[in-house]
Order: structure tokens, then C-alpha cells, then sequence
């Protein structure tokens, strides 16, 4: 919409047995904020980035946009922080095997999102209201484990919990009886 900012997420899963770093780069990089837009993942790890799109004051003609980001990507050595990454980690002329994924940006007008009689928005309204519902399921499984992940916590803390145990206070008790 114009004037309003607009925002899409993308997730990055490492899905080797490497760590691995990203990095996210535009053809317009004063049109859009992307945060994080460089980071390492952990094996098996994931993180969602968040392309935000600045404030437009007109619509493109016919609604269409070069614009286009590259995703690089590169092994790098364990335990290595995003701020100990070298200037030219993702430099294609290095020796790295650096890989590439290519993401067009598509503008979809507000109208378009509400007309259900056009077939091309009507798929791109169903992929992204899947999309919608499926980033609303990995919010309520994230909170879900999140929770178990608590409860599991104090239960550990109550385990080692230096309180009196009742062995404990049976021994003194008995002791004390004899005592007495």
C-alpha cells in the first residue's frame, strides 16, 4: 500500500552438518531494510529474516519490479561469530564455495489481494494466506515448546533444589527421638 511500509519473512534453515553463514544482498538497498541480513547458522539451526519494503509514494508502472535479492551462503569454521567473518567471506573470487539462491520481488496491489476473480492473485492469495497460516503454526509450536522448555527447567531447578530432602529430616528425626 502506499505510505505504509510493508514486510516479508523468509527462513533460512541450515540443513547440513556444517555451520554455515548467510549473507542477504539487493539491487535496491535503500528500498528495503533486511534484518538480519548477515548471520552463522549452527547445524540444524534456522532464522527468519524480515524484508521490509520503505514507504512508496506512487505504484510502479503495471505493477512491475526488477528489484531482486541474493541469498550466498558458505561453510565456515565452528564456533566462527558474525562479527569474526572476513570481509571477503562471501567473494566468489576466493577459493569458498559460495552458494547462490536468486529471490525476484513480485508487488502484489492491495485491490488485487481482495479480487477473488483474478486467477493469478486468487493462487497468490491461497500461497500466501498458506504461508500466513503456517508462520501462525510455527508461532504456537515455538510458545509450545517454549513452555515445555520452562516447565522442564524448574522441574531441574526443584531436583537440585539444596532444600532439606525427606530422608533428610526422617535421619534427624529419628536421631532426635533417640537423642530425646
Amino acid at each position: 500500500e502506499l505510505g505504509k511500509q510493508s514486510f516479508c519473512d523468509l527462513k533460512v534453515v541450515n540443513n547440513t552438518e556444517n555451520h554455515v553463514a548467510f549473507k542477504v544482498k539487493t539491487t535496491s538497498p535503500k528500498k528495503y531494510f533486511v534484518r538480519p541480513n548477515t548471520s552463522v547458522l549452527q547445524p540444524g539451526d534456522s532464522c527468519l529474516i524480515r524484508v521490509t519494503l520503505q514507504a512508496q509514494r506512487e505504484y510502479p508502472p503495471d505493477m512491475q519490479c526488477k528489484d531482486k535479492f541474493l541469498l550466498q551462503s558458505t561453510i565456515v569454521p565452528p564456533n566462527t561469530d558474525v562479527d569474526d567473518l572476513p570481509a571477503d567471506t562471501f567473494n566468489k573470487e576466493s577459493s569458498k564455495d559460495i552458494r547462490e539462491f536468486k529471490l525476484k520481488v513480485q508487488y502484489i496491489s492491495p485491490s488485487a489481494q481482495g479480487n477473488s476473480g483474478d486467477e493469478g492473485s486468487s493462487d497468490s492469495n491461497s500461497t500466501l494466506q498458506q504461508l500466513k497460516e503456517d508462520r501462525d503454526a510455527a508461532v504456537r509450536q515455538t510458545l509450545h515448546l517454549q513452555q515445555e522448555l520452562d516447565l522442564l527447567k524448574r522441574r531441574r531447578q526443584r531436583r537440585n533444589d539444596p532444600g532439606f530432602s525427606f530422608k533428610f529430616a526422617a535421619i534427624v528425626g529419628v536421631i532426635g527421638i533417640i537423642v530425646g
